[in-house]
């Protein structure tokens, strides 16, 4: 799910990832327990070293901050629009360019749209187009996209530690309480999920591609493209007929939907359904180097 690429010392890093510690020593581990992190820098707090880069990858933006040990944030957020066409290379380029103005870290987490397995991509539904979401498919960039090893990539271009899961997954690490059976819905370009039981992130599947409603996918009928174009009404319905089928076939004891479409949804889902903060695609990146929340 998550692959750690230590060695990168032939790279020169970038700003963001100036030394904090020696690019020799072991990888730097969180805390047995990590605290809930917090979305906004915490006046008067004194950061605690190991210091995370955390990268959300969106398909219409892409976010950053540094959190320290305790899952504070020690600086704001940088955001940026995604551009398209996005080959890997134009990926790495602007997220160095993202990352270049905040403090250093130790080790970087990121967050993809897509499926990941060890650091490799294996799926990349926005970046294969040409113009974004929803448009025409480019073979050429399918072939670059696929087993594209984002994590290594990212590590020789930041000299630092990188991790990378899926998008829901991170965002998942960040809230969930670690009681039985967890899922956390993502709702933004696309539809992403994550299970976790007893605090454990499961072996991710993407749901999103999966038949939901008429033949279609989850994606296909409750993205951001299904909502502009039925209007909010319809696509709430869609998003709580999602909600129960998800009920009904895994019995969850709770389900966490974030996003930034979550805060377009009217009204209750039920008592075992919160909504959360869209900064969790950011937060949950300190939980990535946690153990004790991440099966590998």
């Amino acid at each position: 799910m998550s692959d750690t690429h230590p060695s990168a010392a032939s790279a020169a890093p970038a700003a963001s990832a100036a030394p904090a510690a020696s690019a020799a020593s072991t990888t730097p581990q969180a805390p047995a327990t990590t605290p809930a992190p917090t979305s906004t820098p915490v006046p008067g707090h004194k950061p605690q070293a190991p210091f995370t880069l955390a990268i959300d990858i969106g398909g219409t933006g892409l976010k950053a901050s540094v959190l320290d040990a305790t899952g504070a944030m020690v600086a704001d957020r940088v955001v940026v629009k995604t551009t398209y066409p996005c080959p890997p290379s134009k990926m790495i380029d602007d997220l160095a360019a993202l990352v270049a103005p905040l403090p250093p870290a130790d080790r970087v987490s990121a967050g993809f749209p897509g499926m990941v397995r060890n650091g490799l991509v294996l799926s990349a539904p926005h970046f294969v187009t040409l113009h974004g979401p929803g448009t025409t498919i480019d073979p050429g960039l399918v072939k670059q996209w696929a087993a594209f090893d984002l994590a290594g990539a990212l590590a020789a271009r930041l000299g630092k530690p990188t991790r990378v899961a899926n998008d829901a997954d991170i965002q998942g690490a960040a809230v969930v309480k670690g009681k039985g059976l967890e899922l956390v819905i993502t709702l933004g370009t696309g539809v992403g999920t994550a299970f976790f039981y007893d605090g454990r992130l499961l072996p991710h599947l993407e749901f999103a591609h999966h038949p939901f409603l008429k033949g279609d996918t989850y994606n296909e009928q409750i993205g951001d493209a299904a909502r502009k174009e039925i209007g909010n009404q319809r696509w709430n319905k869609r998003v709580r007929k999602a909600v129960a089928t998800f009920r009904a076939l895994s019995f969850f004891d709770h389900c966490y939907i974030g996003g930034g479409n979550a805060k377009k949804i009217h009204g209750t889902l039920g008592s075992d359904v919160s909504m959360v903060d869209n900064a969790a695609g950011i937060l949950g990146g300190i939980r990535l180097w946690d153990e004790s929340h991440i099966a590998v």
